[in-house]
């Protein structure tokens, strides 16, 4: 069921989706930016990024999209390579940065629903925060052009395996697409997930 799909039959839902997605991203972008600053690039800095207010981060077409069709990104966060004391490194722990939160988030998280048992009707929106943490985390880490997960894999290879890398980005939309039209991308969250979940004791 997509986003729209639920506004129209639960409205309530909808709308705790909207703000369980919005958190996330908002979360997310904030880890990288705010990694890119303490790692010596201004960039994001200069330009409002190292904040955790929403609207620095909601890409308007992303948004539109992932509250339609369930599927869209956030507004990513520059950085300028030459403020890195060490590019290649830092470009991946950026890149790292913003997943971590979305897990580090996800435990905390946990931690407070078991800590405090019920939280009444907050149980549900906490646990879809949690859900789509663990879903905004591992998405990102596919080493995939544009993804996370392609700086993160390039930050751990040696310079000549990486400059082959790096010539594989033009081709990295197209295969995330595919993957993602024949439900790879689906199947294959879907199974870390459930794994998260167990782990955390939440599923």
């Amino acid at each position: 069921m997509t986003p729209i799909q639920l506004l129209t039959q639960n409205p309530a839902a909808f709308v705790l989706l909207a703000i369980s997605l919005i958190i996330c991203i908002s979360i997310h972008e904030f880890a990288h930016a705010y990694s890119s600053f303490k790692l010596g690039d201004p960039t994001a800095k200069s330009l409002g990024r190292v904040t955790l207010n929403p609207l620095a981060h909601l890409d308007p077409v992303g948004t539109l999209l992932l509250l339609i069709a369930g599927f869209g990104w956030g507004k990513p966060v520059p950085f300028d390579p030459s403020y890195l004391k060490n590019p290649k490194r830092d470009a991946a722990l950026i890149s790292l940065a913003g997943p971590m939160s979305n897990f580090l988030l996800a435990i905390v998280l946990t931690i407070v629903l078991k800590a405090f048992g019920s939280l009444g009707a907050l149980n549900t929106l906490v646990f879809m925060v949690i859900y789509f943490n663990l879903i905004l985390g591992f998405f990102n880490l596919i080493p995939i052009h544009p993804l996370d997960g392609f700086k993160v894999v390039n930050g751990l290879l040696p310079d000549n395996l990486s400059v082959q890398w790096i010539q594989m980005a033009p081709y990295g939309i197209f295969i995330l697409l595919f993957l993602i039209l024949t439900n790879t991308t689906s199947r294959l969250l879907g199974s870390f997930i459930g794994i998260a979940l167990n782990i955390l004791g939440l599923n």
